[in-house]
Parts: C-alpha cells; sequence; structure tokens
C-alpha cells in the first residue's frame, strides 16, 4: 500500500480499510459512546448568547456531533478576576447562568432544541473551587475552603480569580450541597457533566453522587477531566492527556509509532482490559477515553492543532476518532479549520462557519465511526506494525472489520504487510 491512498481529505498520510460481509451488523454503539463537541458559547457567535448558539445545532447535528458539551455556563466571579469578561471556570452561583449568555429560560429552550435534533447536552462542572466572592464563600468560608495562615482562600499560582474547595476535609454538607447543584441541573434536563480537574476530587464523592444519578436519571454521562484508572469507576469517560502529547511529539518528530503501541499496552494494563480468550487482539468495555487533537485549554495555551501538529494535523485527528477505547472530541471551529488561539478572557469570535475541506473531513469520520461496530468501545483491536514510519492496527466486531495504516514519517512509506480481506482494499465511505 503506497502513500497515494488516502482517506477522505488526510492528505497522504493516512490510509482506511474496511469490510464488511454480507450479514448485516447492528451498531452497538449507544449515545453516550458518540462524537463530543465542546461548544465555547462566548465565542460561538457575533452574540454569544445560547439563543445565537441554538441556531447552529441543526449544523452540529448534520456534522455527526453526538454529545455537545457546554464550558461552563455559571455567572463569573468579579473578586480577583482575570481580563475584561473573567475565566468560565470561576464560578460564582452553580444554580444560575452567566447573563452574557442569556437566561435561564433560553437555556432550557437551547437544550430543548438539542434533545429535539437527538442531541444530549452536557455541563462543565467546576467542583475544584468556586470564584473568590461566590455565595458559598460566604455562608462557609471556614467550613468549605482551603485557607492560608491569615484565614482567606489559599492562591494557587496567579490564580486570583478562584478559591479552592477544602476537598481533603469534604464535610458532608459540602458534598451534599455539590450534589444538589449538580441535581438541579439534571432536573432542567441536561444530560450529564464534563468534571474539570476531576483527579483533584475524590472517587468517594464522584461514585456514589453518579451512582445515583443514573439510577433517577437514566441514559446520562459523565466525563473526566483526569485520566487515573480509579476514576472509571465512577465516570464513563476519561482524558487521554497523555496520548495527545504523544501525538504532538510525533508530529514534531520527537517520539515515533512505536510509542503509540506502548502506549496502548500500557493503557490495557492501567484499565484492566478484558482480553480475547483466543487471539492476540484485547477489548475494553465501558472504559472510554476521550482523544482529541485540541480542545479549549491547547487551543488557548499551546497553540491550534496545525501549530503543534503541522501538516499530521489531520492524520491525528483520524487516529482520534479511530484508536482503541477512544471516544473523539471536536472543539470550536475545529470543523471549518479555525487556526486561531481564542483569547480565553475576552471575547474572541469565530468569524466564519462556511463548509470547507475540514468540515468534510470530521463530516466523514464521524459517519465513519457511527457506521463501522468496528470503531465502537466493544469491537477488538490488533496492531500490524509499529515501525517508525508507519503505525497500522486493525479493529473488529463481529463480521465488521476497519484496518486503519498511518504514515507518521516526514517521508513516503510502503505497507509490506499482509492484504486485508479478500474483498481488497477500499476507502471507507
Amino acid at each position: 500500500m503506497k502513500r497515494n491512498l488516502f482517506l477522505l481529505l488526510c492528505l497522504a498520510f493516512l490510509a482506511v480499510a474496511c469490510t464488511n460481509d454480507k450479514k448485516q451488523v447492528a451498531n452497538p454503539l449507544d449515545p453516550n459512546c458518540g462524537v463530543v463537541y465542546e461548544m465555547n458559547v462566548r465565542q460561538y457567535t457575533p452574540e454569544g448568547t445560547f439563543a445565537a448558539a441554538e441556531a447552529q445545532l441543526p449544523r452540529l447535528k448534520e456534522l455527526g456531533v453526538d454529545i455537545v458539551w457546554l464550558m461552563p455556563i455559571h455567572p463569573i466571579g468579579v473578586e480577583g478576576r482575570k481580563g475584561t469578561l473573567g475565566s468560565y471556570y470561576a464560578p460564582r452561583d452553580y444554580k444560575a447562568v452567566n447573563p452574557e449568555y442569556g437566561t435561564l429560560e433560553d437555556f432550557d429552550h437551547f437544550v430543548a432544541k438539542a434533545h429535539e435534533l437527538g442531541l444530549k447536552v452536557i455541563l462543565d462542572w467546576v467542583a475544584n473551587h468556586t470564584s473568590p466572592d461566590s455565595e458559598w464563600i460566604d455562608e462557609h468560608l471556614n467550613e468549605w475552603f482551603l485557607l492560608d495562615s491569615v484565614g482567606k482562600p489559599v492562591v494557587q499560582y496567579d490564580w486570583t480569580d478562584i478559591a479552592p474547595l477544602d476537598w481533603e476535609k469534604a464535610p458532608k454538607k459540602m458534598r451534599a450541597a455539590m450534589e444538589d447543584t449538580m441535581r438541579f441541573w439534571l432536573l432542567r434536563g441536561v444530560d450529564g457533566f464534563r468534571c474539570d480537574v476531576a483527579h483533584q476530587i475524590p472517587v468517594s464523592f464522584w461514585k456514589p453522587t453518579f451512582d445515583r444519578f443514573r439510577k433517577e436519571f437514566p441514559g446520562t454521562y459523565y466525563l473526566a477531566e483526569g485520566e487515573r484508572p480509579d476514576l472509571q469507576k465512577a465516570f464513563d469517560a476519561t482524558y487521554a492527556w497523555e496520548l495527545h502529547h504523544m501525538l504532538n511529539d510525533i508530529a514534531q518528530g520527537k517520539k515515533a509509532a512505536k510509542d503509540i503501541a506502548d502506549y496502548l499496552k500500557k493503557d490495557d494494563a492501567a484499565y484492566q482490559v478484558v482480553k480475547h480468550p483466543k487471539k492476540s487482539i484485547s477489548s475494553q468495555v465501558g472504559s472510554m477515553r476521550l482523544m482529541f487533537t485540541s480542545n479549549h485549554d491547547e487551543n488557548s495555551w499551546s497553540g491550534t492543532e496545525m501549530t503543534r501538529m503541522g501538516d499530521f494535523a489531520r492524520a491525528m485527528a483520524v487516529l482520534t476518532f479511530t484508536l482503541p477505547h477512544s471516544q473523539p472530541l471536536i472543539y470550536t471551529g475545529q470543523e471549518v479549520g479555525f487556526d486561531h488561539c481564542f483569547l480565553f478572557f475576552e471575547k474572541d469570535t469565530v468569524p466564519d462557519w462556511t463548509p470547507n475541506e475540514y468540515t468534510e473531513l470530521y463530516r466523514s469520520l464521524t459517519t465513519l465511526r457511527h457506521k463501522h461496530p468496528a470503531l465502537t468501545p466493544a469491537a477488538s483491536y490488533e496492531l500490524l506494525s509499529t515501525e517508525d514510519s508507519c503505525f497500522a492496527f486493525r479493529r473488529f466486531y463481529e463480521t465488521d472489520t476497519v484496518s486503519v495504516f498511518v504514515n507518521l514519517s516526514h517521508s513516503s512509506a510502503e505497507w509490506k504487510g499482509d492484504t486485508i480481506a479478500s474483498a481488497g482494499w477500499k476507502i471507507c465511505e
């Protein structure tokens, strides 16, 4: 297989072959295993409101998104505020919306529209800290917050705009209050939460809380910003931060294909992946890893995927959709190739949503993932090649097979391995 095999618009870095016999294979993809889209409401439209963002939901549905993750929607603290508008991650009131975005009624309408389209909506939840002028500060400063020697909220690094909660002490009333505020939003119809710095909050809070939520609100979904294996006891998915940084390093020539293979083996061991009894393959059930080439942190503080990955950005995006255990993420603007680092504390809008080759790339990837059971978390995989120039693997579920070949070198490469199925090579549609 030479370099002139392409996956859609992925330049000359990757080829995918798919096989499926005449037997129809049911796709075991649960909605919670689908494609996640991170929406930066402030920057999404010139208006920066729920109402304006709502008008974009049909476009996201057509793109193939399953879950819309809203960056924090709560009112932002004023004390110690960064920049003009402040950080989304400095919540002042857990049971209100940022007036910058509209009203609670506007939010409810947004959620209703998303549900009408078959989309799930999850909220970015900041349980680790509040703003220094939050309602909780006024009522529970001494009992619930991490304080310095003079009795004021500890300032970590230069984060003057937040006050950390004391989760090591974590009195029962604080845990109950946090659970109550989360339930407030579930009762309004949200479908779960992406939990900020989830690894800094005890699993002993997350697990019983989410166990109760899953009984009260079936089908809800919980994503942890963290990658400790014990988080999987509570969450549906955890971040693949290590892999993300590895993809950056490979694109920059600092690491190679074999490093991905080593990562997958280590990840299997850490997450206690079920081994297939007869073949050298493995299957990970119920343990997803959020994979991405960008998100709000990376975009604003480390640069866009084009800056970090260069010509490899699109090939790496394909890996996030096809690697074992993956749950793919698309961040605001990626679907139109917006090569710009958003200002974090100011208004900085996406100028144009006109579809282009990036839109076609992501639409093709979502279609590929939805169409093929072999790309679901229930599927198995085996590694085919881990040479420096080529990373190749095969994923399969019953009679459905997807084989992926990625040229991770900076020159032409030729595949010399076995052929894939009697039907031969074809580009997946």
